[in-house]
């Protein structure tokens, strides 16, 4: 691509580089200089320009957006996302419906690696969304690129981006009462628990409040309905053999992890039910502001497999924002 200041005779069938305001006229940069706005120019007393001007082996900006973001999403509907059409080099990626934002980073790194003009943004890897989240945007950044370049950004990212749809629809909540505890607390706790299945399109279909007891526990959670097992105690679970843990075992499910390096959410734990996964919710997801609960939920609700490393890795970027219901603050009156 040629870049350069001309008088306006040699400028004609170039891209305008930078938009022009003269009297009551606008020419805006990216436009095409055809006869109309040189003359348009020189009316206005302009007599040189800078412009843009492509060269053979260059695509232009909207076409090679629209060529990136075909390649990083070959089949949008397939993947729950919607592409925009190119404009001034940019294709945005919309989330068609709740789920968690799924990409191949490593590719994503090698395509931003190519050439400083072509470029992809995106959201942090399973971030949730709902539909017409922003999910992803690409922006070449020049008026063109090398149709060399382009053609390897296409190759190594090809299907990089996608969302991952919920594919539980419904759950179930335990909540367990404690001598002393405020039902407010209670009533809050359900509807923050509401209020996260709600944004990724779930139902609460069976809500059932029990003694802190390890065999009312058991007992609910083999005749609680729907796909998911929420457990929510009056009392914190502080260990792996705490009472609702025991209680998971007792109903004939399995504990996989107890505690996870985020904060808040330190005191989740999770498992299965048969076929049925379980969460421990901690003691913040009263509270609607994000901590790891949100992180875990939303993964095993999109039903993606959740190991011990995936929980592990979560501690990079782990420690989230105060929550001010907290009991036990991290930073206490004499943290300095």
């Amino acid at each position: 691509m040629i870049f350069a200041t001309v008088v306006l005779e040699a400028a004609e069938g170039a891209i305008l580089a930078h938009s022009v305001i003269e009297g009551d006229g606008r020419l805006r940069k990216g436009v095409r200089l055809g006869p109309a706005e040189l003359a348009q120019l020189r009316a206005a007393g302009i007599a040189q320009v800078t412009v843009a001007r492509l060269e053979p082996g260059d695509v232009g900006e909207d076409a090679a957006a629209t060529r990136l973001a075909r390649a990083l999403v070959p089949d949008a509907g397939a993947v729950g996302l919607r592409l925009t059409p190119a404009f001034t080099g940019r294709v945005n990626l919309y989330a068609t419906a709740p789920g968690l934002a799924e990409l191949d980073v490593a590719a994503i790194h090698a395509l931003n690696a190519i050439d400083p003009s072509i470029t992809l943004a995106t959201l942090a890897p399973y971030t949730r969304v709902a539909a017409q989240t922003l999910v992803g945007t690409v922006k070449i950044i020049s008026y063109a690129v090398r149709e060399t370049a382009l053609a390897e950004a296409e190759a190594v990212a090809r299907a990089a981006v996608r969302v991952r749809p919920v594919v539980l629809r419904e759950a179930g909540l335990i909540l367990t009462e404690v001598p002393g505890l405020p039902e407010k607390l209670v009533v809050k706790g359900r509807e923050a628990v509401e209020g996260r299945l709600r944004a990724l399109g779930m139902a609460l279909v069976d809500c059932r409040r029990v003694a802190h007891d390890e065999a009312a526990i058991a007992g609910a959670i083999g005749g609680l309905g729907g796909q998911m097992v929420l457990i929510l105690t009056g009392s914190a679970t502080s260990d792996l053999h705490d009472t609702a843990p025991e209680a998971l075992r007792r109903a004939g499910g399995q504990v996989a992890r107890f505690g996870m390096p985020v904060d808040p959410g330190n005191l989740l734990f999770h498992g299965r039910h048969g076929a049925r996964p379980v969460i421990g919710l901690p003691g913040c997801a009263r509270s609607p502001a994000l901590n790891g609960a949100d992180w875990v939920l939303e993964r095993l609700a999109c039903g993606l497999d959740l190991t011990d490393r995936d929980i592990a890795e979560m501690g990079v970027g782990g420690l989230l924002k105060e929550i001010p219901i907290r009991p036990q603050p991290r930073e206490g009156a004499s943290s300095t």
